[in-house]
């Protein structure tokens, strides 16, 4: 087993260090690596913080996305990366989400359930469990707004149709869409996904609100209420 003292970043020539590249040539000089490793401080008795960066990363494909989604528990398997760490790394791969959610342009106009599908793939194509949200728009079918509204296992989630209708309410829209995922990748609708569509059809309809689509996305595919005539 190699001598950790040998490899420790502390040894490293001073050019090299993750910390002090950052600070001569700025965040982009830095490898994706690099950056986990500021991110963990210290690798483990074989590996340097880079070290075992660069191994974490080659085990998810070098994608950090997939990375993004991994559990705690499963970053703690590598020697090292103990709770504090692991949960290092995925909160900052989560403000990344969120500052890419942040700086995106203004959600367009809902021409088609394909418009749908192109603005939801990023949040549910790739998740492991399943999450129901809804857009709201404005009479021109403009995005005005969009909600998670539950998270759930990899077979389903629980969905309150009253805070639906209470936020459709509040941001006063003129219609909503429907869009959950089944990280199973079947397209077909269940039992459950029509029973809650007609329920929320229903509910809606009190308020002169339209429920315009409900669509599933389903890894890079998806499936839509309304083109297959589903919604009535």
């Amino acid at each position: 087993m190699a001598d950790y003292e040998k490899i420790s970043i502390k040894n490293w020539a001073v050019e090299d260090r993750p910390r002090e590249k950052i600070l001569r040539h700025g965040f982009a000089a830095l490898s994706n690596a690099e950056l986990v490793a500021i991110l963990i401080g210290s690798g483990n008795r074989s590996e340097s913080a880079v070290e075992l960066s660069r191994r974490i990363l080659s085990d998810f494909k070098n994608d950090l996305e997939q990375l993004g989604q991994a559990s705690v528990s499963r970053l703690m398997n590598y020697q090292g990366m103990g709770e504090a760490k692991s949960i290092s790394v995925l909160a900052a791969l989560e403000l990344g989400r969120r500052r890419l959610l942040v700086n995106k342009s203004p959600l367009p106009i809902i021409n088609s359930s394909a418009d749908v599908q192109q603005i939801m793939a990023h949040d549910l194509e790739m998740l492991p469990h399943e999450e129901f949200w809804v857009l709201y728009l404005d009479r021109a079918n403009h995005v005005v707004d969009r909600s998670r509204i539950s998270m759930g296992g990899v077979s389903g989630t629980v969905i309150d149709v009253r805070i639906i209708m209470k936020q459709a309410i509040e941001k006063l829209a003129s219609s909503i869409i429907l869009v959950h995922n089944h990280p199973s990748g079947n397209l077909s609708p269940s039992k459950a996904d029509s029973d809650i569509t007609k329920k929320l059809v229903q509910a809606a309809s009190l308020f002169d609100i339209k429920v315009l689509d409900h669509v599933i996305i389903a890894k890079s595919k998806y499936t839509s209420f309304a083109d297959e005539g589903l919604l009535s």
